[in-house]
């Protein structure tokens, strides 16, 4: 067996957000046993730190694993990523937004928007407008952003007043519209790359035991975390629909469209509206000064 076949992603470039454990972190590490230059991208200097040991040890001395550290809650700082990004590196072959929150008591950030649409939402909406140039350079690139089958409920508000509404807010409905937009970000820039060798793809991986909750989190939503936990699945197993869409070759095929299980799945009729994806691409475009 040749070296190629056993690190077929050698001289790519791939991004991981949220990759400090669970998902995120197997994903940045089979990607980089697969060959591929790997930025990970966390909140805790620490949890980073061992992350990228742990990649490391798992994919060989010769693994390049890169780390940075950002609050992607925080647009200043998706900027700033962006920015050293540019920096550091002439092309973008893989990018991964998979960092979310499972949202807690209602939390605004300081630059005034709710914290669970400000990191699962925003933040993949910026960071992958910001990033274009490097994936345009990248001879063929994928976009792979982690949703939910709770997009199903989720309903986008399009006054950002009453997303910031402390009597409107429920963690439920927060993070469910977060998701729901996550859909339909994906769709539109799909729709707006279709000319190019840029894919976009969205995936929801399963009910995955992971550390989704923030200290936070409603003590309903934890007990009914704990009561689950028995069904879920482990994060190797909920990490292969997202390295599925940023590394398998039969893959390369799709664009614009919501995965579950390798497979393609039906959404939300909301999710599959082209004129939803619009106006959220206008509302988004809006809330955070970019196109």
């Amino acid at each position: 067996m040749s070296s190629d076949s056993l690190r077929p992603l050698a001289g790519q470039t791939a991004l991981v957000t949220g990759a400090t454990s669970g998902i995120g972190l197997v994903t940045a590490r089979e990607l980089a046993r697969q060959g591929a230059r790997v930025v990970l991208v966390g909140r805790d200097t620490e949890k980073a730190a061992r992350a990228q040991e742990a990649i490391q040890q798992a994919a060989g001395p010769a693994a390049a694993v890169h780390v940075k550290c950002f609050d992607l809650s925080l647009l200043r700082n998706v900027r700033t990523l962006a920015e050293q990004m540019q920096q550091e590196f002439s092309q973008l072959d893989i990018l991964v937004n998979n960092a979310g929150i499972m949202p807690g008591r209602f939390t605004l950030t300081d630059e005034g928007h709710e914290l669970s649409w400000a990191t699962n939402h925003l933040a993949p909406y910026a960071l992958t407008n910001l990033l274009l140039p490097l994936l345009e350079a990248a001879k063929r690139a994928r976009v792979v952003t982690v949703s939910s089958v709770a997009h199903w409920v989720g309903e986008i508000e399009p006054e950002q007043e009453a997303r910031n509404s402390p009597e409107k807010y429920s963690w439920l409905t927060a993070y469910a519209d977060s998701k729901l937009a996550n859909i339909l970000f994906t769709k539109e820039l799909a729709h707006r790359l279709d000319l190019t060798s840029i894919t976009a793809n969205c995936l929801h991986p399963g009910m995955v035991d992971t550390a989704l909750m923030r200290a936070d989190t409603s003590a309903v939503m934890k007990a009914m975390w704990w009561m689950a936990r028995p069904l879920m699945i482990a994060p190797e197993k909920g990490a292969e629909t997202t390295l599925f869409l940023a590394a398998a070759p039969e893959a390369a095929r799709l664009n614009g469209q919501y995965i579950t299980g390798r497979r393609i799945a039906r959404c939300s009729d909301r999710a599959s509206s082209s004129t939803e994806a619009s106006r959220l691409w206008r509302i988004s475009a809006e809330e955070t000064g970019i196109e």
